[in-house]
């Protein structure tokens, strides 16, 4: 046996007994989630982790066959993100996805009550995270992922994040808070990750930008499909990473009391200036469209007129567990 492999098996083995030791047993888990306000699945924690490794060889055949619908073709503020979990505690529900072009993050996010997890995709040609796995090497906590080595950071007790490599292109985390023990959930659904792709396909699109902004994130969020909400932003080709605009559909009223009145998509808008300022115009279906930056005025009315609506948002996974 050479020194690497005796390294990576001591890694294995310290990893495994790490995990074991740290594990309560199954009435302890359920009583903390249950004092949560959740309830646990009946199943034990290692048969959660031994699915897992089962989900892997499902999600693959699945993600493949989906990556072929028409809702999961990547398309200008349409994206698709590559990876879904296969295991959540139970009483958490999807409330946001978000991704864009190129290098973009790619984010999900479900809830139950104020506890939270996160699961992110971050390129590896992105330069902030091209030196994550020197990053996961120098760290002391580390644990296993699918069998690569990944790191622990924000341990709390009711929060922590793992983060480990997918492949040599894909960073992923998996940031778990206000969760009795966030650790151990956390590897659990770590474990469970599977590169099977869900689309964002939100109400809008964007037509033409002004000369030197170009399209950075879509996002869609809400508890439910009744509360629906799109999200755009664009940024400026010099700093690619901060939104110069930002362009929302949602039901709510953006509040335009005391606006001037400007003439948006062939109708009656409004304009409020400030430092971030807004234009504003309710579409035909009674939502309201916002385009807000720190940009002048026409422009703003130039990317309201540009946007284009899409009558066949996807919001029915709004509020829905992951199964």
């Amino acid at each position: 046996m050479t020194r690497s492999e005796h390294d990576t098996e001591t890694l294995i083995r310290d990893s495994l007994d790490r995990l074991a030791a740290r594990a309560p047993d199954g009435d302890a888990v359920r009583d903390a989630l249950a004092r949560a306000g959740r309830q646990r699945r009946p199943a034990t924690k290692l048969a959660l982790v031994a699915a897992a490794v089962v989900v892997l060889v499902a999600g693959v055949f699945v993600g493949t066959r989906a990556i072929t619908t028409p809702d999961l073709d990547p398309a200008a503020s349409r994206p698709v993100l590559g990876y879904s979990p296969g295991w959540l505690p139970d009483g958490f529900t999807e409330q946001y996805r978000e991704g864009g072009p190129g290098t973009a993050p790619q984010v999900r996010r479900w809830f139950a009550g104020p506890a939270e997890v996160t699961l992110s995709v971050y390129s590896t040609a992105d330069p902030e995270w091209s030196q994550t796995e020197l990053r996961i090497a120098s760290i002391r906590d580390q644990v296993l992922v699918r069998g690569r080595v990944a790191m622990v950071t924000g341990d709390t007790g009711t929060a922590a994040l793992i983060t480990w490599l997918a492949d040599d292109d894909h960073v992923l985390t998996a940031r778990v808070a206000g969760v009795p023990e966030a650790r151990l959930v956390a590897l659990w659904i770590a474990q469970g990750v599977t590169a099977a792709p869900v689309g964002v396909r939100g109400e809008l699109r964007f037509g033409a930008l002004p000369a030197g902004l170009t399209e950075r994130s879509a996002a869609v969020k809400g508890t439910g499909p009744g509360d629906a909400s799109t999200e755009l932003t664009a940024a400026d080709s010099a700093r690619p990473s901060v939104p110069a605009v930002r362009v929302t559909a949602s039901a709510g009223s953006p509040g335009v009391s005391g606006a001037a009145p400007v003439t948006v998509r062939g109708g009656q808008g409004f304009f409020v200036a400030g430092r971030e300022a807004t234009v504003a115009v309710r579409l035909p279906s009674g939502r309201w469209l916002t385009v807000s930056g720190a940009r002048p005025e026409a422009e703003l009315v130039a990317v309201a007129d540009g946007v284009r609506l899409d009558p066949s948002p996807d919001y029915r996974w709004l509020g829905r567990a992951t199964s």
